[in-house]
């Protein structure tokens, strides 16, 4: 044999081991596929029923929002109402009740000024020489 024939032979039995190893590599390759083609089916299979539900779960929210919008729609409602009625009822009753209450504290002061004995009932003149002089109802 000749140095030539050798290279050819060392050359084919080096392409020979580098197929075997290409196979070899291959059915690896392969089984690792089916692998994750069963994982595939198995994610599909669980995943398909939660997205369903989450669909689900989403459509009744969307209800539940549009349901919370009329609520608050009815509550400016009346918000407004309530609000236009306080002020309304404020305008109507403010200045009477104001004009009441000072006849009454007018009239309480008077009365106390007028009975003796009462708190604050002894008539009392005003200040003279500093000292506060205190009468027995006339002046």
């Amino acid at each position: 044999m000749s140095a030539g024939e050798i290279a050819v032979l060392v050359a084919s039995v080096a392409c020979a081991v580098a197929v075997l190893g290409v196979l070899i590599a291959l059915r690896s390759l392969r089984r690792e596929v089916r692998a994750l083609g069963r994982l595939a089916d198995q994610l599909t299979s669980q995943t398909v029923p939660l997205v369903a539900d989450a669909h689900r779960v989403v459509d009744q929210a969307a209800t539940e929002m549009e349901r919370v919008g009329a609520v608050l729609d009815s509550t400016e409602s009346v918000h407004a109402t309530v609000d236009s009625a306080s002020k309304l009822a404020y305008r109507a009753f403010a200045n009477p009740v104001v004009k009441v209450l000072a006849v009454r504290a007018g009239a309480a002061s008077g009365i106390r000024r007028l009975v003796p004995g009462s708190e604050g009932g002894e008539a009392r003149t005003p200040r003279r020489n500093g000292s506060p002089r205190h009468g027995n109802g006339s002046r």
